[in-house]
């Protein structure tokens, strides 16, 4: 069946061998679909006063997660700003971005500075729709969401990277330029 879990992962497998038959060494080109990180549970953590908490938050590289302020809270800190962003909004919600493959903490501090919660932010991996193919140290990837196209990622080789987001960024200038007109 097309839309199955079985099918999309044939068709990536599929593709992976046909990139793999265009290499110049069949017998050092490994092919292998990235697999979803599942974090441990993280311990549940406390702020000073008992009263607030935060369960550990997970988000994936380029989406953003929408989560609940604990009440009285007035600043925001997040440990390594390159691995996860935060946009506090007025109504006591905050937007967590993943910016990196990483894990981080976040703290919820009242008006006297005191601490009302912590959590650990984990930035994974996109989707399971990404296909890694790897040749000896070069790596691209591909997003297959159903049909596969180039995807620019961390991690891949400079090479593909640079063409991928080139390739990318011409195109929304082509289209940016064409809707000033």
């Amino acid at each position: 069946m097309p839309g199955s879990r079985l099918f999309q992962s044939f068709q990536r497998l599929a593709l992976a061998g046909l990139l793999a038959a265009g290499g110049s060494s069949l017998s050092a080109d490994v092919v292998r679909a990235q697999a979803r990180l599942i974090p441990a549970p993280a311990p549940e953590t406390r702020g000073e006063t008992g009263d607030a908490r935060i369960e550990a938050v997970q988000v994936t590289v380029d989406h953003a997660k929408v989560l609940r302020l604990p009440e009285k809270a007035q600043t925001v800190i997040v440990g390594n700003p390159a691995i996860a962003d935060v946009t506090v909004q007025r109504n006591g919600v905050m937007i967590v971005t993943g910016k990196s493959y990483g894990v981080t903490n976040l703290i919820a501090l009242d008006a006297t500075g005191a601490l009302l919660a912590e959590s650990s932010v984990r930035v994974g991996a996109a989707s399971d729709s990404i296909l890694t193919v790897q040749r000896g140290l070069e790596r691209e990837s591909y997003s297959c969401t159903p049909s596969c196209q180039p995807s620019a990622q961390l991690g891949d080789s400079k090479a593909f990277f640079d063409g991928t987001s080139g390739q990318s960024g011409a195109r929304n200038a082509a289209a940016t330029g064409a809707e000033k007109k």
